[in-house]
């Protein structure tokens, strides 16, 4: 049966979890990440295209040096007329460089020299870039360039958990239809595939036609169908790769396989991944102070006997773990459980997903985001059909205004989890100010929380007297949070304090001055005031308008001109009992003067105090009062 889902997103968004391993055992996050760019040299007769590529591989070999060094990064030459030696022409013992290609920099571990370097390059490349490498018009054969990149992932010394080729031009076909190197590029497209390598290719002008040559590469590399390939839009992979988000795109790694149920008897097969890139961090090790040896820790379980007069042990011996048991007492009685009988209440459900039922999308609004979403898709390797049946899943959720609550069990021994299935759609987001750009179809796996993720907090009982809010006034500052609310997307919003932390290191490490302000894609104040200008007026109906506390003004000239300076309040507002009311609550009394305590006194609570009553008297008497 053939699949009908749209295989252009048939492979994942991002690497896997943390606490994940793929099937084949191997830890995705001991390897580094791989990622050689590849210039075509015919982009020197533009200058304004070979600018801009020259930019954005210098965004990405700045920002890879500073958020991980430890990834790999190379820089070669297509379609050029010279071949000077790169920068360490001892890497190159053992590899061949054909005709027309040049090596600029090998696959390298990122240091400030090799950055330097490259920033000195480029900064002349406009100049220099002709006499030193030059450039012929399809000079190079597409295979032989592939055959080159792929030596040098050989030869680089570090294991490599993901290879990425990324290759900029504006040259739609390398080869015409009819030569005998068309179809050699298209049978290294086969070898790419082979080796899990991916490809990419950055056009770098916007009517850039991908049907002459690269659809069916790009197919062919992927194992996609050639008739469900759509093309990508090239300003939007510039814009990727100028933020080196081309790290964050499509790998063949999954968190895991399992069979989703949907009823009796009706099981298809899907895959979950990562629903944003994680950042990858350094084990944590224990090693011992005196001679660096790690710490291994392993659990033993001891059984002692010790003799009831001396206390002392006659008999110890250790138990294997199969072999133990835990107690619990209840009462007068004793109960043993085995560690047998824990592991079958653990596997009382098999590893999958079982649909549990539909609820409309409204009744996530108040979800707690307890733990971070995955993304599912369908899988047709194990059961056939599977893409076709998810298919129509996902197109009547969407239709119907949906979501499907599923119990999960990722693998065997884990906790099982109440999840919500969201269809998402790269539709949703068109026309966004915040659109992400990794986006894809297919349905968000959201875990809802349980009854130990939830806090109950009563917003209307936790102000103090001095900061007293009516229900209705809660509700109302609930509202206008939800009008200036946004969705956190990692794509797009940057964090400040990141940015200014990563400019001052370019500023002393490289010498690089930039003008970062952070959040640049935030919504405008303009936009958020247009949100809740409707909101506005009702806050001065139920808080009423705010008091300006008078300043205390520094003591200047005699004492006497000292003490003729009298508080900035209104006489009028001191006959209204709602003003009174509001600076009693804003403890704002003790800004009104000796007669104007006494003017409160005697006009809203019938009271004439004595004339010896001290200041801190006539406020407490008002008080008390009022209440």
């Amino acid at each position: 049966m053939a699949s009908i889902w749209n295989p252009e997103v048939d492979v994942c968004l991002t690497d896997s979890d943390d606490e994940d391993v793929d099937e084949g055992g191997r830890d995705w996050k001991s390897g580094r990440e791989c990622m050689l760019f590849v210039l075509d040299a015919n982009l020197y007769a533009d200058e304004e295209r070979f600018v801009q590529a020259l930019e954005m591989i210098r965004n990405a070999f700045v920002s890879g040096l500073l958020m991980n060094d430890k990834d790999l990064m190379g820089l070669m030459l297509a379609n050029t007329e010279h071949s000077p030696d790169p920068y360490e022409p001892g890497c190159l013992e053992h590899i061949v460089v054909p005709q027309n290609c040049a090596v600029f920099l090998p696959l390298h571990q990122l240091t400030k020299y090799i950055v330097e370097h490259l920033l000195h390059f480029l900064a002349t490349a406009s100049d220099k870039f002709g006499e030193e490498y030059g450039y012929v018009s399809r000079g190079t054969s597409y295979a032989s360039m592939l055959r080159l990149c792929l030596n040098l992932f050989d030869n680089a010394s570090y294991e490599c958990n993901s290879a990425k080729i990324v290759y900029l031009t504006d040259i739609e076909c390398p080869h015409t239809s009819d030569s005998q190197e068309f179809q050699m590029a298209l049978q290294k497209a086969n070898d790419l595939e082979g080796r899990a390598m991916e490809f990419h290719v950055i056009p770098m002008k916007d009517d850039f036609n991908y049907d002459l040559f690269y659809k069916e590469f790009l197919c062919l590399v992927k194992a996609i169908d050639i008739e469900s390939f759509q093309p990508a839009d090239p300003q939007q992979l510039r814009e990727l790769l100028s933020n080196r988000k081309l790290k964050q795109d499509y790998s063949r790694r999954t968190l895991g396989h399992f069979k989703f149920s949907l009823g009796a008897n009706l099981e298809i097969s899907a895959q979950y991944y990562n629903f944003f890139k994680k950042r990858l961090y350094p084990r944590k090790i224990r090693a011992l102070r005196k001679n660096n040896a790690i710490v291994r820790s392993k659990n033993v379980i001891t059984v002692s006997k010790r003799d009831e007069a001396t206390s002392e042990i006659i008999e110890e011996y250790e138990v294997k773990s199969t072999g133990g048991w835990y107690q619990l007492y209840t009462g007068e009685k004793t109960i043993k459980i085995t560690p047998e009988q824990i592991l079958r209440v653990k596997n009382m459900h098999a590893p999958g997903m079982m649909l549990l039922g539909f609820k409309p999308s409204s009744t996530l609004d108040n979800f707690v985001p307890h733990k971070p979403s995955n993304f599912m898709y369908p899988d047709d390797q194990t059961i056939i059909g599977s893409k076709r049946l998810f298919r129509a899943l996902w197109q009547r959720c969407r239709a119907r205004n949906k979501i499907a609550v599923c119990l999960f069990l990722r693998k065997k021994r884990s906790i099982p989890r109440y999840v919500a299935l969201v269809p998402v759609s790269t539709e949703d987001n068109e026309g966004s100010d915040m659109q992400d750009l990794l986006s894809r179809d297919g349905f968000k796996i959201i875990y809802l929380p349980m009854g130990k993720h939830i806090r109950h907090i009563n917003f209307n009982d936790w102000n103090i007297e001095n900061n007293e809010s009516p229900p209705e006034g809660v509700e109302l500052f609930q509202k206008i949070i939800k009008k200036l609310r946004i969705n956190y997307q990692p794509a797009v919003i940057n964090d400040p304090g990141l940015e200014q932390l990563q400019a001052r290191i370019l500023a002393l490490a490289l010498d690089i001055q930039t003008d970062n302000d952070g959040l640049t894609v935030m919504p405008s104040t303009e936009k958020q005031d247009e949100r809740i200008a409707s909101i506005l007026p009702k806050i001065e109906e139920i808080f009423g308008k705010d008091v300006e506390v008078a300043k205390k003004r520094a003591a200047t000239g005699t004492a006497e001109e000292t003490a003729s300076k009298k508080a900035k309040i209104n006489e009028d507002d001191l006959k209204k009992y709602e003003y009174v009311q509001q600076l009693i609550r804003n403890e704002a009394l003790i800004t009104c003067t000796n007669a104007q305590l006494r003017t409160i006194l005697s006009t809203h609570f019938e009271v004439t105090p004595a004339k010896s009553t001290t200041k801190p008297d006539l406020i407490e008497k008002i008080k008390n009062l009022s209440n």
